[in-house]
């Protein structure tokens, strides 16, 4: 047991009260944020799925819309339209505290603000099919990053929750019960103590009491052989 170890003195039971006293307020604290962060990890969770189902369809699209431009143009024709971009994207990070959880948050740029330099090819000599499945894949890809953002953020969530969530069930099974233990085990022992020192004093009394009084008839005998001594 923990009270095994326990120094039983009045300074170590004030110690363990303020000790008690911060984690019962820092097990209610990291409960409130556990609860808060199961909320907006739901939240998140429901977002994360809705976003998800929207990418894997723009994705879908795209593809189907390469299947068929493929089917009307040539393999060479199709690698050289593709071979050299000629727009650029640039990708920033940044990051957002919540509730103790930096979430990152991207962003992108282009190199240029012309949305028709998506196409790094000539109209004359392509299909349209190939026209429309670059354009899906450009427009799909703020929703990807968005997609990635929220599950990262999922992530990094869901480790903070059962990080907290472990605090709290040390505070709520371990340290605080452990702690009461000990408070009551000094208590005890303090009051048993203080017990034993007024049983101590009591007898002292007595013992001092019983001495004074023999003394006194002792005395009174001797004056009493006196008088008669004296008679």
């Amino acid at each position: 047991m923990a009270t095994a170890q326990v120094n039983p003195t009045r300074m170590e039971l004030t110690r363990l009260k303020k000790k008690l006293v911060t984690a019962v307020r820092g097990h209610k604290l990291l409960k409130d944020k556990r609860d808060e962060l199961m909320r907006q990890f739901l939240d998140l969770i429901r977002e994360n799925m809705e976003l998800r189902l929207k990418v894997e369809k723009g994705i879908h699209d795209a593809n189907t819309n390469f299947v068929i431009a493929k089917a009307s143009m040539s393999d060479e024709g199709m690698h050289t339209a593709l071979m050299v971009p000629k727009q650029e994207v640039y990708l920033e990070t940044e990051k957002k505290n919540v509730m103790s959880v930096d979430i990152p948050q991207f962003t992108f740029k282009t190199r240029t603000a012309d949305e028709n330099d998506i196409y790094s090819y000539g109209f004359a000599y392509t299909s349209s099919d190939l026209d429309g499945a670059v354009k899906s894949l450009a427009d799909v890809l703020p929703d990807m990053l968005e997609l990635a953002e929220k599950e990262k953020a999922c992530q990094l969530m869901a480790a903070e929750i059962e990080k907290t969530r472990r605090r709290v069930n040390a505070l709520e099974h371990v340290i605080i019960p452990e702690t009461q233990e000990s408070i009551k085990y000094i208590t005890m022992k303090l009051d048993e103590n203080e017990r034993s020192t007024q049983i101590r004093l009591m007898k002292v009394k007595d013992m001092m009491l019983k001495a004074a009084h023999n003394f006194e008839e002792n005395t009174h005998g001797y004056e009493v052989e006196i008088e008669t001594a004296r008679g």
